[in-house]
C-alpha cells in the first residue's frame, strides 16, 4: 500500500452512512490493543478557534521540550497535516503502513468503522508507538460522541468559543450544543472553557458540577492589544508580560488566552511549563488558513477559514480592525448545509464586490446559487465556475493598494492557496 492508496481507502468509508456512536472506535481500538492507553492528553472541542488553539498548546508543550502529538481537522492542502509530531506530519509511508495494519481489524468489524474513525485510530496507534509525552486532540464533530472521546480522563479538556453550527448533528440550540461538546468532561477533570456565551456557559457549569471536574474559564481582561497587524500581534498578557503572536486575525488573541490558561492547567497537574516556555511557544506557533496573508501586496489577498456565523463575524472583525475603513474584494465559497443567510449578513456588508466560487466539496452550494442569494445585499456579485478563475478576478478587481479576502468553507484552502502561489492570478 502506497500513502495515496491509504488515503483512497480512508475516504472510501463515509461516516453518514453510520449511526453516532462510540462502540466501533472502541472495538477497534481493542482489535489494535487499545493504543490510547498510557497516553496523556489534551481534549479540544468547541465551534470555532479550535485548530487553532490546538496548535498554540502543542507549540508551547514542544517549547518545554515535550515530545507532542498534534490531531486535527480537516485538513487544508495534505491528509497528513491531520497527524503531526513536535510539527512533523506523518511521512507516506508510515501511513501507508498503519493504515495496512488498521485495515484488517476494521474490515473485520460487523460494522465498519467511519473515515474518522479510522483517521483517529491510525493516529493514536502512531503517537503511541511514537512515544509522545502528550497528545493535543481536537474533536471532529461535537463531543460526546465523537470518535476521540474513547480517551480517559484527559490532562485538560479545552472548549473553545461557542457558535450555531452542525445543528443538524448537534442540535437547534446553544444549549444543546453545549451539551454535546460537554461531553468531552470527565469526572475528576480539568476543564478549561472559553465562555462568553451565557447559555452555553450554563450547560458547562453544569457538566462540571456532575462530573466533580474543575473548571478554569478564561479571563479575557488578563489581554491587553498592544498592536494588531496583518503580520500577527504584541499583547500583554498578565503576568507574562509582553508576548508576540505571528497570527494575524484580532480572534487570535483570545485564542491565545485559552491557550495560555490550558499551560497553566497544565502547569498545576505537574507538566514543566515555565513563562518562557509560553512565550517562545506563541512567538513561533504556526496554523495556516485562519486569516493568513497569501499575498502581502498589490492587492493584499487574505485566506481565512471562516465557515460558519460565529466564524464570519470573527473574520469581519478582523477586516475592520486590520484594513480600516476600506472596502475588500470577497471571494467566497460556502457548504449547502450551512445557515448562509447570517454568513453572508455578517460579510457582504463590507464588500465591495463579491466573487462566488464552488468549494471543492460534494456538499457545496453551487456558485450560481450562492450568487442568487447575495443580491439583497445590493453588492455587486459574479459567479465563476472555478476557484482559479474566481481568484484571478478577484485579485483583478482590487488592484494595485486593494484586498482580497476568501472565505466561507475550509474546502477552498488549498485551491485558494494553488491559484495565488501559482502565480496566475
Amino acid at each position: 500500500m502506497t500513502g495515496q492508496e491509504a488515503i483512497n481507502y480512508i475516504h472510501a468509508c463515509h461516516w453518514q452512512s453510520h449511526a453516532p456512536g462510540l462502540s466501533r472506535m472502541r472495538a477497534l481500538l481493542r482489535a489494535l490493543g487499545e493504543p490510547q492507553q498510557g497516553l496523556k492528553f489534551v481534549h479540544v472541542a468547541g465551534t470555532n478557534g479550535k485548530g487553532s488553539t490546538c496548535a498554540m498548546i502543542a507549540s508551547v508543550l514542544e517549547s518545554a521540550g515535550y515530545r507532542v502529538g498534534l490531531n486535527t481537522s480537516p485538513y487544508l492542502v495534505t491528509f497528513h497535516e491531520r497527524i503531526q509530531i513536535n510539527g512533523r506530519m506523518i511521512s507516506d509511508g508510515e501511513l501507508a503502513e498503519l493504515t495496512e495494519r488498521v485495515r484488517p481489524a476494521a474490515e473485520a468489524m460487523a460494522e465498519h468503522p467511519t473515515e474518522f474513525e479510522l483517521i483517529t485510530a491510525i493516529a493514536l496507534l502512531y503517537f503511541k508507538e511514537r512515544a509522545c509525552d502528550i497528545v493535543v486532540l481536537e474533536v471532529g464533530l461535537g463531543g460526546a460522541l465523537d470518535a476521540s472521546n474513547v480517551i480517559a480522563v484527559p490532562e485538560a479538556a479545552v472548549i473553545t468559543a461557542m457558535g450555531m453550527d452542525h445543528m443538524a448533528q448537534l442540535g437547534s440550540t446553544l444549549g444543546e450544543i453545549a451539551a454535546a461538546k460537554a461531553g468531552i468532561i470527565k469526572p475528576g477533570g480539568a476543564v478549561v472553557s472559553y465562555g462568553g456565551c451565557p447559555e452555553a456557559d450554563e450547560v458547562i457549569r453544569r457538566a462540571c458540577r456532575r462530573q466533580g471536574a474543575r473548571l478554569y474559564e478564561a479571563d479575557f481582561s488578563r489581554l491587553e492589544p498592544l498592536s494588531l497587524e496583518l503580520g500577527g500581534a504584541v499583547f500583554r498578557c498578565a503576568p507574562y508580560g509582553t508576548l508576540q503572536l505571528p497570527l494575524a486575525g484580532t480572534y487570535q488573541l483570545k485564542n491565545a488566552l485559552v491557550a495560555v490558561t490550558a499551560a497553566e492547567v497544565l502547569r498545576q497537574a505537574g507538566w514543566h511549563l515555565e513563562s518562557r516556555h509560553i512565550r517562545q511557544g506563541l512567538a513561533v506557533v504556526r496554523w495556516p488558513g485562519r486569516f493568513e496573508v497569501l499575498r502581502p501586496a498589490d492587492p493584499v489577498f487574505l485566506l481565512d477559514g471562516a465557515h460558519n456565523a460565529h466564524g464570519i463575524a470573527a473574520a469581519a472583525e478582523s477586516l475592520r480592525v486590520l484594513l480600516p475603513g476600506r472596502k475588500v474584494t470577497l471571494l467566497l465559497g460556502v457548504l449547502a448545509d450551512k445557515n448562509v443567510e447570517p454568513m453572508l449578513s455578517g460579510i457582504a456588508p463590507l464588500a465591495e464586490r463579491i466573487f462566488t466560487v464552488t468549494p471543492d466539496s460534494p456538499r457545496a452550494m453551487d456558485a450560481k446559487e450562492l450568487a442568487r442569494r447575495l443580491l439583497p445585499w445590493g453588492v455587486p456579485v459574479r459567479a465563476c465556475s472555478s476557484v482559479e478563475e474566481g481568484a484571478g478576478a478577484a485579485v483583478e478587481a482590487a488592484g494595485a493598494g486593494g484586498a482580497v479576502c476568501a472565505l466561507g468553507s475550509l474546502y477552498l484552502s488549498a485551491a485558494v492557496r494553488r491559484a495565488v502561489e501559482s502565480r496566475k492570478t
